[in-house]
This record gives structure tokens, sequence and C-alpha cells, in this order.
């Protein structure tokens, strides 16, 4: 049967310790707890998980412990995307020998490719692998936007099975979905957007939200597929001020200093990056505590 990217998967923070060092009980801790949350997946070193900031040794150790940790009740995502082709064919065959399900790749960032280019290294990529491959799209950080055409493209390719759009445009998103077939999923990438993209035929999301209140995240999608929209509208409603809340500081600390006033010491953001001040962390708290988790 087709792997089909689907539901709920939580973009998981990378814990570090005091030391700046990869968090391994907190890491595992982190997975239990999203999978009682109910989510149907897990996405390991995607943005929200500092991947930008991880050596190459620390991405593979971070797959292996979520591999192990997850014990095949779920799916694996692992983000191999890198600047260059090579280095994201090296870290989505080393996702491959850690018994990843599949790899996230999002576009290279501070160069600008060509369509044609962009095609090249895609393909180039799927090739290397056994692996289901996501794209994942993030031009407001990548500065690069995939284009309808080139995701089109792409999507005929056998093992390219979907795409995560971080751009929030839901007429991007809703033109995704309208120019591929049915076997390719389209995951919102925008927490707040979670609602719309399945209303026009998406299949789930990727949230850095479901780190905090995965139960809330995963209420959104199973209420729709269940068919009661109201609710599930209610719950995208109840989650956006959570998303709203990363404007409190700079990205991604806002979802670590969230998890360290719930119970889940996951460290601080690596440098330069800072915790939020008190006046802040104050006003994520009443976020929190209107959510009832705090």
């Amino acid at each position: 049967m087709p792997f089909e990217p689907e539901g709920i998967i939580p973009s998981m923070v990378t814990p570090f310790d005091s030391k700046d060092r990869l968090n391994e009980a907190v890491l595992r801790k982190l997975t239990n707890y999203l999978i009682n949350g109910g989510v149907h997946a897990l996405f390991a070193i995607g943005s929200q998980g500092e991947f930008y900031t991880l050596t190459r040794e620390e991405k593979k150790r971070i797959t292996e412990i979520v591999v192990e940790g997850v014990n095949g009740r779920i799916p694996v995502y692992i983000g191999t995307g890198a600047m260059t082709t090579r280095e994201a064919v090296l870290l989505t065959q080393i996702a491959e020998k850690a018994r990843a399900d599949a790899v996230s790749v999002i576009t290279p960032y501070f160069i600008s490719p060509s369509e044609d280019e962009l095609y090249e290294h895609y393909i180039t990529i799927a090739k290397s692998t056994k692996l289901p491959v996501l794209l994942y799209s993030n031009p407001g950080r990548t500065g690069i936007n995939m284009s309808v055409k080139l995701v089109t493209k792409l999507s005929k390719i056998d093992n390219i099975v979907g795409i995560k759009d971080s751009s929030g445009d839901l007429t991007l998103t809703t033109e995704y979905i309208r120019n591929t077939d049915s076997g390719f999923s389209v995951l919102a990438g925008r927490d707040t957007l979670i609602y719309g993209t399945l209303l026009y035929g998406g299949k789930g999301a990727i949230a850095a939200t479901a780190n905090i209140i995965p139960k809330l995240v995963v209420e959104i999608y199973e209420a729709f597929v269940k068919g009661n929209l109201e609710r599930a509208k209610k719950a995208q409603f109840r989650l956006a001020p959570l998303r709203i809340a990363f404007g409190l500081g700079s990205f991604p600390v806002v979802i670590k200093d969230a998890l360290k006033l719930i119970g889940i010491d996951a460290g601080s953001a690596r440098k330069p990056i800072e915790s939020l001040s008190e006046a802040q962390r104050e006003k994520l708290k009443k976020v929190l505590q209107n959510l009832g988790i705090l």
C-alpha cells in the first residue's frame, strides 16, 4: 500500500541540556508525550527542531532515539534538507539506515536555485533512497517559493508523496491540491490554517504547536474526518492564540519556553536566540492558562 502522509504530525523540538548538548532523556519523554496525545506521526529535525544548528552526528543520534522510542507505533519523518544536493542525499541515506519511515526535504536556503535546478535537486534526492520523500516549502525562511508548476511536476515521481506548505498562502495551498492527484498529500505547515487546508482537500498538518497541546491539534483533524466541521473549527479557533504567540519571541524559542512551563524542560534554543523576557513569558503563560494546560 502506498505511503500516505496524513493526520497531525508534530514538528518536534530538539531538547538541549544546560551545556547545549542533545538531551536524550527529554527527547524520549517528548516522544511518548506526543504519542500519548494521539498524534498520527512524528517529524524530527525540522525547522522547529533547529535542524540548521545540528551537526550531522546529532541528526543521526536524534533519528535513532526517535525511531527507537516510537518502536513502530506511528511513522517517523526526518528532516534531511540542506543547502547542497550532496548533503541532502547523505542525510537522507543516514535517515534510511536509521529506519526512518520517510524524509522531509526543505528547499535549499541562502542560495536561489532556478526551477530546473530545484527539480534536479529533488529528483536526485528521491532517486537516492527507497524512502517516501515529502517536499517542504517555507519561503518566509528560505526565500524560495515552490511554484505550482514545479510541485505538480515533482508529484509525478513515485516516491515523492506530498508537500508541507508553510507559505501561509491558502491560495497557493489550494492550487497545490487542485493540480495534483489524490495520492499526493498536501499538509498545512501554518498551524492557523489546518482547518482551511482540510476543507480544501489537504490531508493534515505538520504542526509545531502540537509539541505543547497535541490533543487539541489532533481534535481539529479527528473532528473533521468524522464530519463534525463545527467542532473542528472551534478547535482551530482555540489553537490560534498559541500559534499567534510565536510573535512574542524569536523563532523557535516560544515553543521551547512553553514546553518548560508545562513541565517538559527542552532547554533553550541555540544561540543567538534568547529565551523570552519575563514580560513575554507572562503573556505566554496566559495563553497556556486559557488553553487549560497550566
